[in-house]
């Protein structure tokens, strides 16, 4: 690839998506984007990044922008986080919010919705005690595509397979020829739109819980702290970050600090005392206490 078609290539994904392309990563280029040129009738590579350039067809433009930013997605995914929102950050809002009895969660580049899925799923298995409750999942992500999918809730064998424990696919899906659909109730329990992390987030309202997990990493640092500034706007007092593990706020942001003791966990700042700890989190409690 000419150095130019890279310089120009990286930009245009950095300006559309946030995504961060170094020369190491060329080939994602190639891998991911050579399907769309060939959907497009478009030889090359190079002939594609052409069409780019001209910028006339906006079809083109947002798949290949869906083509890069398409991420690996699987069902309760590294799942500590998944244990601590139903363990100790659950309990602490059932007390914290036992008045309004509300709780509003985002995930935030949900991909093909196993995520949020996952979340709907602890929320059923808690229902018990979040009788009269009214709770709300909304899961983004920058491709229809993804969307799409994540609102039909069809997944194949392999994608089950990943993380889903055997009791909850027999309990929460059904068998659709070759795929599995999950269950229509828990699809209702998420709402799913379009959204680009870089756009303005007011337009999606206020959540306690803000999963943002897994994302931070392909941005760089001004950009990272601009979403991060994003979400601190659209997050309570008293809300909780969650961010991936290879992913922190230190030394980006000065809008969330780390919760001690639950790693991935964050808080906004405005609430913290001089301590670092919070009417939701105090001083000594421990994951799950």
């Amino acid at each position: 690839m000419k150095p130019d078609d890279f310089d120009f290539a990286s930009q245009f994904f950095k300006d559309r998506s946030g995504l961060v392309l170094t020369r190491e990563k060329a080939y994602l280029l190639e891998s991911r984007l050579m399907p769309v040129a060939r959907k497009k009738g478009l030889k090359s590579l190079e002939e594609l990044i052409a069409a780019m350039r001209v910028g006339r067809d906006s079809v083109l433009l947002r798949e290949v922008t869906e083509a890069m930013t398409i991420n690996e997605s699987f069902f309760f995914r590294d799942i500590k986080p998944f244990d601590l929102f139903r363990n100790t950050v659950l309990p602490r809002f059932l007390q914290s919010r036992a008045a309004k009895k509300t709780l509003r969660v985002w995930c935030a580049a949900c991909s093909s919705g196993q995520e949020p899925y996952s979340l709907a799923m602890i929320l059923r298995e808690e229902a018990a005690r979040l009788a009269g409750w009214r709770n709300e999942i909304v899961g983004t992500d920058i491709s229809s595509e993804m969307v799409a999918k994540a609102k039909a809730g069809l997944y194949s064998q392999f994608e089950v397979q990943r993380g889903l424990p055997i009791q909850l696919l027999v309990k929460y899906f059904k068998k659709e020829g070759d795929l599995w659909q999950i269950d229509a109730s828990l699809r209702a329990m998420v709402r799913y739109r379009e959204y680009n992390l870089l756009h303005d987030l007011k337009g999606i309202g206020v959540f306690d819980v803000v999963f943002c997990r897994n994302v931070l990493i392909y941005f760089d640092n001004e950009t990272k702290a601009k979403v991060l500034a994003q979400i601190r706007g659209i997050m309570p007092d008293d809300g909780i970050l969650f961010l991936g593990g290879a992913e922190t706020v230190l030394g980006i942001s000065d809008h969330f600090k780390p919760i001690p003791d639950l790693r991935g966990l964050y808080m906004p700042t405005e609430r913290s005392s001089a301590t670092g700890t919070s009417t939701l989190f105090p001083a000594g409690s421990a994951p799950g206490s």
